[in-house]
């Protein structure tokens, strides 16, 4: 790799006059609001296993895996709200569909303060789960919409790491609220901490309600003149779109390789996350009755700190070359198998086993390359296909996780979590062999798109001349 090589991708010079504006007003519109709505979401998510170790299992009466069942309840909810939020974001305007799914979520959160006992917790998270479906899919499917192959896995990254953060930001808070609200109004300082969530998410609502741009064939954003607007339709390949909603449409997405390929990738990927996803340290250290309320908030915040990171690295590194995305699937694959012995080691230390954990949290990288890899390689298909496939990658991957939780990582399971160490093992042998076989079909089917001619540049873009007074030629 040579030094102009990467002098030339980090000044990245844009092809067609006023590109280089457009995309930074799409990464200030679309990108905050994204990444806020996305923190927040996890926000939201991570406040469960912070009022967990902070009073709310001793005061609601938490018994046996009761905790896992509500997360495995929110898991259900966010599967059956997958596709149906996705093809939402087809026909309805994402700037209406996001605030309104943000605003029930955020009700929803605030309710749960008033909760007496873990089954009214079940019912209201499964609502929560249906609303925040909406953000993680319906996200990439949008980034997918406005930016071309080379910008996507870095704004992916991006937008992942603003979830991290809401997590990350979640121990801080909780410690936060606990050591200067626990008790005002009567109230433990959990319950403030659903309350203070809840808040937090309105006013980011009614931003998006009034800037977000939709889509480049939908927008109306007053920021983007008529010359932007064309510009971002050019961007990205023109596909003739079909009806969906038939059996036609059915069809073509179950006899395709994309979606079998891409829902079976994310659901092996997402169960290598289960290290971090099942705040697995949080539970360590609760089960040691060795830390501090503030300590058990604090130290867990450093897994979704190198997930950051990771997420950062991974997305900046497979852009810069040439969207090899597949490199991440032997990332976690290694990542799995080592941190899973580490922890497996009868004389594991307490460092050892922290610094597996954090380890981890590197494998929150999958996140933003894996859905990036999805995008880029149904670039040139229609983008309903594009929406039903990158739902049911979440979709499959959350359905297997309602039960995978329970099974290899239940709360009564700590400190050790033996069975889900082992599972962590045998399913990043998996990870590996079907990251090479799905390699092997995205390359075979690129070498094919190009042998037919249906391309017209390296980068999949169409060579359009969009001159300053508003007139586009082809």
């Amino acid at each position: 790799m040579s030094f102009r090589r990467v002098k030339e991708y980090m000044s990245h010079p844009y092809e067609h006059p006023g590109e280089g504006k457009l995309v930074r007003k799409l990464d200030f519109f679309i990108l905050t609001f994204c990444c806020l709505m996305y923190f927040t979401n996890y926000l939201d998510r991570s406040n469960l296993a912070n009022a967990y170790v902070s009073g709310m299992k001793e005061e609601l009466g938490f018994k046996g895996n009761q905790y896992n069942l509500i997360n495995t309840v929110f898991t259900v909810g966010y599967v059956v709200g997958q596709v149906p939020s996705n093809l939402a974001l087809y026909h309805l305007k994402p700037r209406i569909f996001f605030p309104s799914m943000m605003i029930i979520w955020g009700a929803l959160t605030m309710v749960t303060a008033a909760a007496k006992h873990p089954r009214d917790i079940m019912a209201i998270r499964f609502f929560q789960g249906i609303a925040e479906s909406s953000t993680f899919v319906g996200t990439h499917y949008i980034l997918g919409s406005w930016y071309t192959a080379r910008e996507l896995g870095k704004r992916s990254g991006i937008f992942t790491s603003s979830g991290l953060a809401g997590t990350m930001f979640g121990g801080f808070l909780q410690t936060a609220i606990h050591s200067s609200l626990n008790g005002a109004k009567g109230m433990s300082g959990w319950r403030w901490l659903f309350i203070i969530d809840g808040l937090i998410t309105l006013p980011i609502a009614i931003y998006g309600l009034f800037l977000f741009p939709d889509t480049p064939s939908t927008t109306s954003a007053f920021y983007l003149n008529p010359q932007e607007r064309a510009l971002a339709i050019s961007r990205v390949p023109e596909v003739p779109e079909r009806a969906p909603w038939n059996l036609a449409f059915v069809k073509r997405v179950f006899t395709s390789w994309y979606w079998y390929g891409f829902v079976m990738l994310w659901i092996i990927a997402g169960e290598t996350e289960s290290f971090s996803s099942n705040s697995l340290l949080a539970l360590y250290m609760k089960s040691t009755k060795r830390y501090t309320v503030p300590q058990l908030n604090n130290y867990p915040t450093g897994v979704p700190a190198v997930g950051i990171i990771s997420t950062l690295f991974w997305a900046t590194l497979t852009d810069f070359l040439s969207g090899k995305r597949y490199l991440v699937g032997y990332w976690i694959a290694i990542t799995g198998i080592v941190t899973a012995a580490m922890i497996l080691n009868p004389s594991a230390s307490t460092a050892s086993i922290f610094g597996a954990y954090y380890w981890a949290g590197s494998v929150y990288a999958c996140q933003a390359t894996f859905f990036a890899w999805a995008n880029d390689a149904m670039r040139w298909e229609e983008d309903s296909l594009r929406a039903v496939v990158i739902a049911s990658m979440n979709c499959g991957s959350n359905a297997v996780n309602a039960w995978w939780s329970l099974l290899f990582y239940a709360a009564n399971m700590a400190p050790k979590f033996t069975k889900g160490m082992w599972a962590m093992i045998g399913t990043c042998i998996v990870m590996a062999i079907w990251t090479t076989g799905l390699l092997y079909l995205t390359s075979r089917a690129e070498k094919k798109r190009l042998l037919e001619g249906t391309g017209q540049t390296a980068a999949d873009e169409k060579n359009y001349e969009v001159d300053m007074a508003g007139d586009v030629k082809v």
